[in-house]
């Protein structure tokens, strides 16, 4: 390899991680690192309101703002799955909410999103933000967005906010799993050790 295209190539990848872990700037007026975040009531895909409070046994929770219709929520799918099925035994269950506007996006309707539950066999709720209401409280921009919390006696402390890992395109190439070290470590009663990345994703459409 010339020295040419080394030097490109390092420079490249060194681009890729700073997309991550430069802090997500345009979230606005939603929850920072250390912010209390309120409960919500939202609409699961099987028609039942499900609120934070109704998990009394939940240490915390990892909320997910997805969708349907956006390639790099598709490309996580998977891991979400993998995410509740490792840590909501441990009590930290996954949360999914879908935020977008419908009329924008019909391929994220109610509908849609039950046929996608059902397809891919979701365990966890797939809540929809009908009103649009809950994700900016959250500051949520992207698809896929994540924000970890951790139960205390304050309320729902949020411990991290951005990706789910470092590639988006391939699983087994991914060098650091930022959620999962963030619900490890509140597991351990460590710090997290990297408490925001940027959320890469589609925006949400409003």
């Amino acid at each position: 390899m010339s020295k040419t295209l080394k030097f490109f190539t390092v420079a490249f990848m060194a681009l890729v991680a700073l997309a991550f872990t430069v802090p997500n700037r345009n979230v606005g007026d939603g929850y920072k690192i250390g912010d209390i975040a309120e409960d919500f009531s939202l609409k699961n895909i099987d028609g039942k309101m499900v609120s934070l409070s109704d998990y009394k046994d939940a240490k915390g929770f990892i909320i997910t703002f997805t969708c349907n219709t956006c390639p790099y929520a598709v490309m996580y799918e998977d891991r979400i799955i993998e995410l509740d099925k490792k840590y909501a035994p441990q009590g930290y269950p996954v949360i999914a909410i879908m935020p977008n506007n419908t009329a924008v996006k019909p391929g994220d309707d109610i509908e849609a999103m039950k046929k996608r539950a059902a397809s891919k066999g979701f365990t966890f709720p797939y809540l929809i933000d009908a009103k649009q209401e809950v994700f900016p409280k959250f500051g949520a921009t992207k698809t896929p967005h994540i924000f970890v919390l951790d139960k205390k006696e304050s309320g729902l402390v949020v411990e991290y906010i951005g990706a789910i890992d470092d590639n988006y395109k391939d699983p087994s190439a991914v060098k650091t799993k930022y959620v999962e070290d963030a619900v490890d470590a509140l597991i351990n009663g460590k710090e997290v050790p990297q408490k925001e990345t940027r959320a890469i994703g589609c925006s949400i459409k409003v």
